[in-house]
């Protein structure tokens, strides 16, 4: 159904004040300022504090699950494998028809409908574990129903930001989003493992559930008239427009390229932490739990950090991020004592997010508002869709010959991967001088 809604009707300057500086205020607290200036935007407020309490429990249930699953498979990596990339298979299959469905419809209904509907899959596999009920084939079935949400949800959350903001804005407050992502990813598994010591993984799944409608209720209490949103809405969001608009932007291509083999192979922590935590360093739930506060610390503070970027990236930074990503994980692989890994994940983290806001930051920003949705659908097809293959290839690779094996593979990926980006782009500059000088 078609929108007539204006494109901007809400109070003047909300948000994107542009006149010059307070004098009243230092540099360090016109910087500060800068980095939260998304939260004047109130439907942002609201859309960042019901997130905070949803991605936490989120969190809190990928250590539950990956716990329950090793728990239940006497710690397995190929079950793990199998269980993630269920997960995320439907990213793979479904989420191009998402994007079209993000550019056609109500974005703030859609993200509703989601969370509800994850809420309630976290209900029925919270009462098949506190039930004593829970079976493998169980929790395959309840996280490949989640993927199927997460499909319509990732690419509907992520142009819905814009429409929050407005373009001004999007940089810092996609970054902001990745800030108050990977806060709760630090209070998410951190609590998680000591709450699975205590009372279980049930009750842990339980709060999950409860946690979605925190969104939900922030989703309900916006204003819609302060969004902003294009004049109409396209009767018909065809996935081969979006990727025909997408194939015709050369400085979109590589850096989805880049984004493809880095989400497949390197950002694969979901699998290989916890086999990390339980068979290398032979440590507990709680160990664990922090081990994932590490990676996550660092990326909040990524997060931050690109919080006061105002324009679109260059590639080379994206290169750089990438290889810098690809260094870093492999030196976890090699990590001798659970302090070292912890260490270095906390830097792993901040490149992994340095890199993940630089590469989505330039394609959002190089894309025409009407093909976003369609755009950013394929921006995750390749991040997180991409995860079944690589969580199969490394599930089967540490069932062989180890945890450390997995972060080895994807951080040389990662690196070797940066190295051809950049020489690939490198060749286009001189292939377009060359153009130049001849004409």
């Amino acid at each position: 159904m078609a929108s007539t809604e204006p494109q901007r009707t809400g109070p003047p300057g909300d948000g994107e004040r542009t006149g010059p500086p307070d004098d009243g205020k230092t540099p360090a607290r016109r910087a500060f300022a800068g980095v939260f200036r998304s939260l004047t935007v109130r439907n942002f407020r609201l859309f960042a504090t019901g997130q905070i309490v949803s991605v936490a429990g989120t969190w809190m249930m990928v250590v539950a699950q990956d716990w329950l699953v090793l728990s239940l498979t006497g710690d397995s990596g190929t079950a793990l494998g199998l269980v993630t990339g269920l997960q995320f298979t439907p990213l793979l299959l479904l989420t191009l028809h998402a994007g079209g469905v993000a550019d056609r419809y109500d974005k703030r209904l859609l993200l509703t409908a989601a969370n509800l509907v994850s809420a309630v899959l976290a209900v029925l596999l919270a009462a098949l574990v506190l039930t004593g009920r829970a079976r493998l084939w169980q929790v395959c079935l309840f996280a490949l129903g989640l993927g199927v949400v997460n499909a319509f949800e990732v690419p509907a959350r992520m142009a819905f930001v814009s429409e929050l903001v407005g373009a001004r804005l999007l940089p810092n407050a996609s970054a902001l989003s990745a800030a108050y992502f990977n806060s709760a990813r630090v209070v998410g598994p951190a609590s998680a493992g000591l709450l699975i010591h205590w009372f279980g993984t049930g009750w842990v799944m339980l709060l999950n559930a409860a946690s979605y409608l925190a969104t939900v209720v922030a989703l309900r209490m916006m204003r819609p008239g302060e969004l902003h949103r294009a004049g109409r809405r396209p009767e018909r969001a065809l996935v081969r427009d979006g990727i025909r608009h997408l194939a015709a932007r050369r400085d979109l291509v590589l850096p989805i390229v880049l984004v493809g083999v880095v989400g497949m192979l390197g950002f694969t922590f979901q699998l290989t932490l916890p086999l990390l935590a339980k068979t290398v360093f032979h440590a507990d739930a709680a160990a664990f739990g922090l081990l994932t506060a590490a990676l996550a610390a660092g990326s909040l503070a990524a997060a931050l950090a690109t919080a006061l970027r105002r324009g679109r990236p260059s590639f080379a930074l994206v290169i750089t991020a990438a290889a810098a990503f690809g260094v870093l994980q492999t030196l976890v692989g090699l990590a001798a004592t659970p302090t070292s890994a912890a260490v270095l994940l906390f830097f792993t983290g901040f490149a992994s997010v340095f890199f993940a806001q630089a590469a989505n930051h330039r394609i959002q920003l190089g894309t025409a508002p009407v093909y976003r949705g369609r755009v950013m659908a394929v921006y995750t097809l390749v991040f997180q869709g991409t995860t079944p293959l690589g969580s199969l290839l490394v599930g089967t690779l540490v069932g062989h010959l180890g945890a450390r094996s997995g972060l080895l593979l994807g951080g040389i990926a990662s690196l070797l991967a940066a190295v051809a980006a950049g020489w690939v782009d490198r060749r286009r500059a001189a292939d377009r001088t060359a153009d130049r000088a001849l004409t």
